[in-house]
């Protein structure tokens, strides 16, 4: 399972989950970076990922177009980088559930770690 980190989100994070989330990657990493949302929309759903953001634009759209590609929405505003990691890390179990079930197309992860 691959996740694709969105530009408001650091790209610090991704060598902190690779052992996790294997293939993982952020826009910066593909040029994607100031992309419209529809371009990246576009490019996780070519490419297997599952978008990881806490932009409500996507929350939006995951709505309104459904899967592929999964969001992963994290409605935690302004934070450090290692709150973020941690959540992606502490929430692997219900991550992993979550991206191999066909029928969900959002996941909100808690704003703290095992919330």
């Amino acid at each position: 399972m691959k996740l694709l980190l969105d530009e408001n989100l650091s790209d610090r994070i991704i060598p902190r989950i690779l052992d996790l989330y294997p293939g993982s990657a952020h826009v910066k990493s593909q040029n994607l970076i100031h992309t419209d949302d529809r371009l990246i929309w576009a490019f996780a759903q070519e490419n297997g990922f599952i978008i990881v953001s806490k932009d409500a634009d996507f929350h939006q759209r995951s709505l309104v177009l459904g899967q592929p590609p999964k969001l992963i929405f994290l409605p935690v505003g302004n934070c450090a980088t290692n709150q973020i990691t941690e959540l992606l890390r502490s929430n692997f179990a219900h991550i992993s559930e979550f991206g191999s079930d066909p029928n969900t197309s959002i996941m909100v992860l808690p704003s703290q770690p095992n919330a």
